[in-house]
């Protein structure tokens, strides 16, 4: 792609794309960010999958990269949408996609999957979070499946769920600086320093949607989670990879991560594997 055609792809100031280069360029690697996150917690894995020649794209999704508010105004669905949309653009510009999610991200990535069909190469499932149930989130999590209830009354609208130490990473030094970002206010940069209580609403939504269609999907999926995971357990991921019964399955499980595992210590391992994955699919072309 020429520069004019990839800065097309980013629709916002926040989006990001990386043209690929030799045999591999004609591949593409669409990344998709985390509930409350932002396209930077990709920016690591993407430039190591845009050395080896793929070319890259990360989207923001929907009422993200702003306020509380804007995250509110926002259903599963637009940022389903925006994935689609992203999804859509990419496509029209290399011969094949792997979507690879982070989190609430991996969930879309399966879910745009299930119903894209061949439009999708492969998936690359990271933290896949189905559920809040890490050891570090506060017990007043557990009341979550109180939320319709309290929507329906109008209740709760500006609450939020604050994230608590260690914040999805392990890396003691990396962490610092992130919750320094979070807390500075610039939520594009580091994200929002919780979850409003009616975007988790919306993300139990989503999880119980993508459960729903894992056995659609067809595509190979990579599978990766720390086994200490700190926000989502690991049980996530083993009920997806027992979900997905018609697709190629490849789970990989990190003992030296939290949550965040695309900045986090083993993130060389996470741009290693998520590599060596897309390597395969764009062998088979």
């Amino acid at each position: 792609m020429n520069e004019s055609t990839l800065a097309s792809l980013c629709i916002t100031a926040h989006e990001f794309a990386r043209s690929g280069h030799g045999s591999c360029a004609r591949t593409g690697a669409l990344l998709v960010h985390g509930m409350t996150g932002t396209p930077a917690e990709m920016q690591v894995l993407a430039k190591g999958l845009n050395r080896e020649g793929f070319t890259v794209y990360a989207v923001q999704l929907a009422g993200h990269c702003g306020t509380v508010d804007d995250l509110v105004q926002t259903r599963w669905q637009d940022w389903l949408a925006s994935v689609e949309s992203a999804l859509a653009r990419l496509s029209g510009q290399v011969d094949r996609v792997v979507v690879v999610g982070l989190s609430m991200g991996a969930l879309l990535a399966l879910l745009v999957a299930a119903s894209s069909g061949r439009q999708i190469a492969g998936v690359c499932a990271l933290s896949p979070t189905l559920r809040f149930d890490g050891w570090s989130l506060p017990a007043y999590t557990r009341l979550a499946f109180l939320l319709p209830l309290f929507k329906s009354l109008g209740i709760g609208r500006n609450r939020i769920f604050m994230e608590a130490p260690p914040y999805g990473i392990k890396d003691q030094a990396l962490r610092q600086r992130i919750v320094e970002k979070m807390r500075s206010g610039h939520s594009a940069q580091a994200g929002l320093p919780g979850n409003p209580w009616w975007t988790v609403l919306e993300l139990r939504r989503l999880s119980a949607h993508v459960r729903s269609r894992l056995s659609q999907i067809h595509a190979p999926t990579l599978v990766m989670h720390a086994r200490d995971d700190d926000v989502s357990a690991v049980s996530n991921a083993h009920d997806i990879v027992r979900g997905l019964v018609h697709a190629q399955v490849e789970l990989v499980l990190l003992d030296d991560s939290y949550h965040m595992i695309t900045i986090d210590r083993e993130r060389r391992t996470v741009i290693a594997r998520v590599n060596d994955f897309v390597k395969r699919i764009d062998a088979n072309r």
